[in-house]
């Protein structure tokens, strides 16, 4: 086995595959890529059994042949190398060499029998999108999702559509705590359709986001079997869903609408990021007061200090003093691309809602804090 690559083109294709093999693993070969050389290219494979990719690039290839490698080291070693070209050659007792200018590094392969095959069914119905767009949708709700591994639902984003709207795409994220909703049209009445929704893992999520990072035209995905599959131009990369029922998200989001504040982003965000120098683990309230054309923030914490700032907004209603998560409303307004926003505050324990004022597909709900 032996070819030719550029270095940056090997080291992009070794990277993408470092957030999906297994750092903790029964199976040693897990930790390995397969590298399979062929007249065509080289294809580069990695999986923990719940995600898979295969990725194709050029090269030029000597000889056919497989092999897998240590995806960490080989990663190191490409990063250190210079030069524009490497050559890769694999001898007959899976040792690898990896060669540029005088740079001559070598590791131990192991033979890919074992490795776990990654395939996808012929019958698989593509659609396509634009990456852009597939890729903001996670942006602005992934934030919002569960780290508790009990509720185990809740550990991912769920996708959905509605079949009195055709060709929208809904993403949804929770803890419980906060709630983050993003609505497209993909350009396509015939687009996907999902019955049920599907829960895609936040392993697989930030596999995507990833995948998707600067790729400005059209992707294809399709679901099928438990498995969610995303191709780009020369990657494919499949997910197992989450095989749960996700909580009726439509329940929590408020009826009533509650007062309006309207703010500038930039403001709110420095003045939200300064309470927040006062939380810890323990402690991250924050409480908002509302008077005329103002909001005063507090934050106090026992164990570090109290900060306190007033900013003016956009406000005409009665006094009131509401407590929560400065950093659920930072997280919130940070993946708001719009200048001017508004902030729905609920009266009691009612929910608050954040969005920009021009754009209701997008919002987060956040539970406020007793104070």
């Amino acid at each position: 086995m032996e070819f030719n690559i550029g270095r940056d083109t090997f080291l992009d294709g070794i990277q993408k595959t470092l957030g999906i093999v297994e750092k903790k693993t029964t199976m040693p070969i897990l930790n390995n890529v397969l590298i399979r050389a062929s007249q065509t290219g080289i294809k580069i494979v990695a999986t923990d059994r719940e995600i898979g990719l295969v990725a194709d690039y050029e090269a030029q290839v000597v000889q056919e042949g497989e092999v897998t490698i240590s995806a960490r080291k080989i990663y190191e070693m490409i990063r250190e190398i210079q030069g524009d070209t490497i050559h890769f050659q694999r001898n007959d007792q899976y040792v690898v060499t990896l060669t540029a200018k005088k740079a001559i590094y070598k590791i131990p392969g192991i033979a890919a029998d074992e490795f776990p095959a990654v395939v996808v069914s012929e019958d698989v119905n593509f659609y396509k999108m634009r990456g852009q767009m597939l890729k903001d949708m996670i942006l602005k709700t992934a934030f919002s999702m569960s780290n508790d591994e009990i509720r185990k639902n809740l550990n991912g984003v769920f996708f959905d559509s509605e079949a009195e709207k055709p060709g929208v795409l809904k993403a949804v994220a929770t803890d419980g705590h906060r709630l983050a909703l993003v609505s497209v049209y993909s350009g396509d009445k015939d687009f996907l359709k999902l019955e049920k929704g599907i829960i895609i893992p936040r392993k697989g999520v930030f596999e995507i986001r990833k995948l998707l990072e600067g790729e400005a035209g059209d992707i294809s995905i399709g679901v099928q079997q438990g498995m969610c599959v995303i191709k780009t131009g020369h990657t494919m990369l499949k997910v197992s869903l989450i095989d749960a029922e996700y909580p009726d998200y439509r329940r929590v989001i408020p009826i009533e609408k509650g007062v309006v504040v309207q703010f500038e982003k930039d403001t709110v965000l420095h003045a939200l990021r300064r309470m927040s120098v006062i939380s810890s683990e323990r402690y991250s309230g924050v409480i908002v007061h509302m008077q005329e054309g103002k909001m005063i923030l507090n934050s106090t914490n026992p164990d570090v200090g109290e900060a306190n700032d007033e900013i003016e907004v956009i406000y005409s209603g009665s006094e009131i003093q509401v407590g929560y998560n400065v950093n659920y409303i930072i997280d919130a307004i940070e993946v708001i691309e719009e200048k001017n926003m508004i902030f729905e505050i609920g009266s009691g324990m009612k929910p608050g809602v954040i969005r920009s004022v021009d754009n209701d597909k997008h919002f987060c709900i956040i539970m406020p804090l007793r104070i």
